[in-house]
């Protein structure tokens, strides 16, 4: 029986590299996926779902308006059975887009994998992640680490001081730099002023 799976977590955890690895695991097994991704996100081209590790696919853009049960009901047309569906930055789906992701589960047996923030830079759900929470058959914490040591479930907007950003738009694609994931605890003293966010992010240590 399929179902609706909600992978939630802060910036920076690793939820676009976990989605390309169950797109990989599907594909070595001879199954056919269908990655879905945001029009509104073009940070690596339009279409680029990728990694900050280097990891890289072909989605399928969807607009806010878009019909995705439609979508998926033509691409099953066009291209024959369909194993799983994979929606990245997921929390940018509408209510009426979530409840035709529940209808891809139910009416079509697909399961889907949605991949996505739980809450924005003033600790507040987005639309698609508040019925993700509400209506998924699982939901799965993919977990950070704030610099404090804990863990991080917030996400900070700050400007290049490191101080926090308390207004704005909720939704501004790029500038990774300017968000970072830190604790509750460490969320409610920044945004209170009493602290800032140190930009200079250590490089990994690959190749070396």
């Amino acid at each position: 029986m399929a179902k609706l799976y909600f992978y939630y977590s802060a910036m920076n955890a690793g939820k676009t590299t976990t989605l390309l690895q169950s797109a990989h695991n599907y594909h070595e097994r001879g199954m056919r996926t269908l990655i879905l991704t945001p029009r509104l996100d073009d940070r690596y081209g339009e279409g680029v779902v990728a990694s900050r590790i280097g990891l890289k696919a072909r989605g399928t853009i969807f607009g806010r308006d878009d019909d995705l049960l439609a979508m998926v009901r033509d691409d099953i047309a066009a291209r024959g059975p369909l194993h799983c569906v994979l929606v990245d930055e997921a929390q940018f789906l509408s209510k009426r887009q979530v409840w035709q992701v529940t209808e891809i589960v139910d009416r079509l047996n697909v399961p889907v994998l949605a991949y996505g923030l739980r809450t924005d830079f003033r600790g507040e759900l987005f639309e698609g992640s508040q019925y993700l929470l509400a209506w998924a058959d699982n939901l799965v914490e993919i977990k950070t680490i704030c610099h404090t040591g804990r863990k991080a479930t917030m996400v900070l907007r700050v400007d290049e001081n490191g101080r926090a950003i308390s207004d704005g738009p909720q939704v501004e694609i790029g500038g990774n730099e300017r968000y970072v994931s830190v604790s509750r605890g460490e969320f409610k003293k920044v945004m209170a002023g009493e602290g800032v966010i140190d930009l200079q992010q250590p490089q990994l240590p690959l190749g070396d």
